[in-house]
């Protein structure tokens, strides 16, 4: 075996039993206790706050509530002692399997593995996990141990579906958190960084650790991207509009057209709450919006406020009106027009949802046509978010919530990083306080990073009636004294999935879509729930497909449907203009009737938390 490492010091090589030594012994002992310095930083400032009562854990009740239906999958198994010991002897059986194939590989023999990570596992890349016998054992003891005890939760045969589903995920949780990538002793990349540079990369990862945690105001804020290279409205957010209306819920923004003539029904944007808009418009190489204004489109969208104590009792009916309907209202002052196409991505698509079925029950055809992007209307393949959306957890949510009138921005990101903590927490980890190098800049990871609040009265009622009750497909919801059934809306409908998608699974927004009584059209991205949506066609990447009206089940859709390569925008503005393709000279933002208060992107969206 032979070939330098990734770093190129030392003369070290992959195959090598041997670990690297350090350039500089002097310099490691003095950088591990600089290191150590830092680490009672970190400490220092995790505690203070704590002391101080300002903050709180904000895993806490997740870790009571993973403690808790952990405990009843082991009570299955401890019920039954030869169950349990057939459990035990079959993952001592894979240790011993383990251990005989690497006693073999280190006298240099061919041997298979008997473990191996998952296709796309990217932790275990490095070469070493594969030629160094220590580091190939350790691997596939974990990978091993974490299979095992996912099955398990799998086999668990006398619990319930839904603490099973909480089970798998907390055990996957406590998994991705244990991998030896995770430790520097047991990382090869991080002991050849430490030995390559006398432990330094020690000392800058604690010192940002006592920094992540001090900008956490006591809690961990992982930095996922240089920060410090975005700013709103100058590198991100760029495409140039006017705000032209706001009220304590939003701003609308009308974006500033760029072609002579367009299409005569404008456009309004619906964004999730629990994001910012400028997913959407993140530069202009991505930005959706700045494509759409180019094809012609008079755009609208929709920049919700981050809510305070003051919006604590606003809901979903709050920000149909105060939001949607207010939109709308200005969309005609500013244009003469009353009708307008809409999209609606996320949990901003299931409140346009709702606000149609609520227009329908009135008759209000102002909406013409609705684009969905990874929308849920109905719930019950909702995926790992359901986890936390039990009726216990709920109350302890809304206990909490009640406490400042508002849910943090903090607790949400960490719900979402914790869906992809393979991919959004713990490569972080090591890249930033075990190899102690900076994150690299990227758009998408600042926009990720800037949280927002929720207001307490909408975040519970869109839980209760959506992820615990599923009462919008079922016509059950309730909103401004009108029973909703989304079966009255006529109007035609795009709704894109995303097929990889976490939060708003492709399955069960195919399943939402035979819910409607227009026509549907679903079409399926390629990637997740945020790279399936911001795909410029110039990029041309992925892929999308499309097919029969959504019926049945997904994957039998899929066997039938049409492969199409790049991005599906051009697919939507065809269909956009299919419905009405007219055409009016461009328009200005704001009209003749509406001054702008503001240049895009406002003000509302830079608000920090």
């Amino acid at each position: 075996m032979s070939g330098k490492t990734s770093s190129g010091r030392g003369g070290e090589t992959p195959g090598d039993d041997k670990l690297p030594a350090a350039t500089d012994p002097e310099a490691l002992a003095r950088n591990l206790a600089r290191a150590f310095e830092e680490g009672g930083r970190a400490i220092a400032a995790y505690l203070k706050p704590r002391e101080e009562g300002s903050t709180s854990d904000p895993l806490a009740d997740q870790a009571a509530d993973m403690i808790k239906t952990i405990n009843q999958i082991g009570e299955y198994w401890v019920s039954d002692p030869s169950r349990m010991m057939e459990a035990q002897t079959r993952l001592w059986g894979n240790y011993l399997a383990i251990w005989n194939s690497s006693l073999r590989k280190s006298v240099g023999e061919e041997a298979p593995d008997t473990m191996a990570p998952k296709t796309g596992d990217k932790r275990f890349a490095d070469p070493e996990w594969t030629t160094n016998p220590m580091y190939d054992a350790l691997k596939q003891l974990y990978l091993a141990t974490s299979q095992w005890a996912d099955d398990l939760v799998t086999e668990a045969e006398g619990v319930d579906e839904h603490t099973r589903h909480k089970a798998r995920f907390y055990i996957e949780q406590v998994a991705n958190a244990l991998s030896p990538t995770n430790f520097p002793a047991t990382n090869p990349e991080v002991v050849r960084e430490t030995a390559a540079t006398s432990g330094e990369n020690l000392v800058r990862g604690m010192r940002m650790l006592a920094e992540d945690i001090e900008a956490g105001k006591g809690n961990l804020r992982i930095r996922q991207s240089d920060y410090s290279r975005f700013e709103i409205g100058k590198n991100i957010a760029m495409t140039p509009g006017k705000v032209i209306a706001e009220n304590e819920i939003c701003q609308i923004i009308q974006y500033a057209p760029v072609t002579d003539t367009v299409l005569k029904v404008p456009l309004l944007i619906v964004p999730p709450w629990i994001n910012k808009f400028y997913v959407l418009d993140l530069n202009p190489e991505k930005s959706f919006i700045k494509w759409a204004v180019g094809q012609g489109h008079t755009i609208f969208v929709i920049s919700w406020v981050n809510p305070d104590e003051r919006h604590a009792e606003k809901d979903f009916e709050n920000y149909m009106k105060e939001g949607i309907f207010f939109a709308l209202d200005t969309i005609k002052a500013s244009t003469g027009e009353n009708q307008a196409n809409a999209i609606g991505y996320c949990v901003g698509g299931t409140l346009l949802s709702v606000t149609m079925a609520y227009m329908a029950a009135l008759n209000d055809k102002r909406i013409v046509s609705a684009t969905f992007f990874t929308t849920q209307v109905d719930f019950t393949h909702a995926g790992d978010l359901k986890i936390f959306a039990d009726q216990e957890q709920i109350e302890t949510l809304e206990q909490r919530m009640r406490e400042s009138g508002f849910l943090e921005g903090s607790k949400m990101a960490t719900a979402f990083n914790l869906l992809r903590s393979n991919d959004l927490i713990w490569p972080y980890v090591v890249n930033n306080y075990l190899k102690g190098k900076d994150p690299f800049p990227f758009d998408l990871l600042f926009w990720n990073a800037d949280a927002t609040r929720m207001p307490c009265a909408n975040h519970s009622f869109y839980l209760r009636n959506c992820y615990l009750e599923n009462t919008l497909s079922q016509g059950k919801m309730t909103i401004a004294g009108e029973r909703l059934d989304l079966k009255k809306i006529k109007t035609p409908i795009y709704n894109l999935a995303a097929r990889e998608d976490h939060i708003a699974p492709a399955r069960s927004v195919f399943l939402g879509s035979q819910f409607f009584g227009g026509p549907v059209r679903f079409v399926l991205s390629g990637s997740g729930h945020i790279a399936g949506v911001v795909n410029p066609p110039a990029r041309n990447k992925y892929q999308y497909w499309t097919g029969a009206k959504p019926k049945g089940e997904l994957d039998d859709w899929i066997g039938r449907a049409k492969e199409n390569p790049g991005s599906w925008w051009p697919d939507w503005h065809e269909w956009i203009k299919s419905l009405n393709n007219e055409t009016v000279k461009k328009r200005s933002p704001g009209g003749k009737k509406l001054k702008p208060i503001e240049d895009a992107p406002g003000s509302y969206v830079r608000v920090q938390i």
